[in-house]
């Protein structure tokens, strides 16, 4: 194992004698700020305009690359947890899957830098990319992921957010123009006609 990134993990994994309230917050950040990116999804697409929509699912798009990259990284380079080695503390049950990269963080940070390529969402995107950081300390904290398996979350989401602004003509927007919104319409046609979601 990389003698740097063990250490990193020494610095950043609980020790024996943490408070419980630091243990329950690390406990929030590593599962539950992630949910934001569902509602985001749900309510931006509900409520929002198509300057919201298009870069919504662009997100989602890139999002969906990014963890079929990391599930094949898994599977061709699979790396072991913390509590797999073991060493560190380990504060949270989790199923002895590939760590690198961490899927939590490949979502929070694929979503951020794809929504950080349209004006409109910019500022969601540098929101994302800062609840980014405790996500990526908690996961570490509880004995979940080493800090490498951030870094490989951390070169992969740029990655895919960028393919998929590069073909953003081809494939984002004839998707969104001649499927999705065909399909949102006809299931949301009665709510949308009451005005209680957008067009």
């Amino acid at each position: 194992m990389d003698a740097l990134n063990l250490a990193l993990f020494e610095l950043l994994n609980s020790p024996p004698d943490s408070p419980a309230w630091l243990v329950l917050i690390a406990h929030w950040c590593a599962s539950d700020i992630i949910l934001l990116v569902p509602a985001l999804l749900i309510i931006g697409w509900l409520f929002g305009d198509e300057t919201l929509k298009r870069p919504l699912l662009e997100a989602f798009i890139a999002t969906v690359m990014a963890l079929a990259a990391s599930w094949a990284i898994g599977v061709l380079w699979p790396m072991p947890r913390p509590f797999m080695v073991p060493v560190g503390e380990y504060l949270q049950v989790h199923a002895a899957t590939p760590a690198f990269p961490s899927n939590h963080l490949t979502i929070m940070l694929t979503m951020a830098f794809s929504l950080t390529l349209f004006d409109a969402t910019r500022r969601i995107g540098h929101c994302l990319l800062l609840l980014a950081l405790p996500v990526a300390w908690a996961r570490i904290f509880l004995g979940i992921h080493f800090p490498q398996d951030m870094i490989g979350a951390l070169m992969l989401a740029p990655v895919a957010a960028a393919l998929t602004g590069l073909g953003r003509a081809w494939l984002v927007l004839p998707l969104y123009e001649r499927v999705v919104m065909r399909c949102y319409h006809l299931v949301f046609s009665p709510l949308i006609n009451r005005g209680w979601v957008r067009r």
